[in-house]
């Protein structure tokens, strides 16, 4: 008998660089419950939306992919928010350790039950979406609160996950000393972390909003600079690498 859980899937990239470590087998999934003002991926919000797909189909899938995978790639579960659809990330996960693939999960952190547990309980590594070190920003262009994500956070550190902190810098927001300072405090406090990625504020995503005849909240924000932003990254790594050292 197929007790394969079954998800909804908006899209997939099968050679991906950038949504985890070495080439990855990405799956974007549908369904999210924030509503973050810097968000790329709109199309992606509608949890009814995007294909049908049988736990079993995506990892057959993905293992057609793994020759490419190297030493260090595999697959990642992105969105929206995956943990939207924990039961069936739980599945996918268990099925890929199976196969001896990699597992990584891009969350915002904004869940945490029991289906949650057993998805991380096969989850090689995790992206985590810092997006603010304020609650007052969180709260006013996330829709939940800094502590929410904070507390997955210690969960991951506790479950002994490797974790890269993700945050994307958006000019005249977040792009402050005192925000960086704060988001080092908080990688360095927690031993999971190895590591923090910093994206710069890009508006490609106007065409989407312009789609689906919604507003985009930073339209009329300037795009981060794509050097500075990599310094800053560069700063906080070396920062982390050196503690790590002791």
């Amino acid at each position: 008998m197929n007790t394969a859980k079954i998800g909804r899937i908006h899209s997939v990239q099968t050679l991906g660089t950038v949504d985890g470590p070495g080439v990855r087998f990405v799956a974007f999934l549908s369904g999210c419950p924030l509503r973050c003002a810097c968000c790329h991926n709109p199309d992606t919000w509608d949890g009814a939306a995007g294909t049908p797909t049988e736990a079993d189909e995506l990892v057959k899938t993905v293992c057609r992919y793994r020759e490419y995978f190297g030493q260090d790639g595999g697959i990642t579960l992105s969105g929206g928010e995956p943990l939207c659809q924990a039961a069936f990330v739980a599945d996918v996960f268990q099925k890929c350790h199976e196969h001896g693939i990699h597992t990584c999960l891009d969350t915002a952190g904004c869940f945490w039950n029991d289906d949650v547990k057993k998805a991380l309980s096969h989850c090689d590594r995790v992206l985590l979406d810092i997006k603010y070190t304020k609650d007052s920003l969180y709260r006013r262009h996330v829709g939940m609160s800094l502590e929410t994500a904070l507390s997955f956070l210690h969960h991951l550190n506790d479950c002994r996950i490797a974790t890269t902190l993700r945050q994307v810098v958006i000019p005249t927001i977040n792009d402050t000393a005192e925000n960086f300072s704060a988001l080092q405090e908080i990688a360095a406090a927690h031993a999971c972390v190895d590591g923090v990625e910093l994206l710069p504020f890009r508006k490609v995503c106007t065409v989407k909003y312009d789609n689906l005849h919604l507003p985009f909240p930073f339209a009329h924000l300037p795009e981060a600079n794509g050097a500075d932003v990599r310094e800053t990254e560069r700063s906080i790594n070396q920062f982390l690498a050196q503690k790590n050292s002791r």
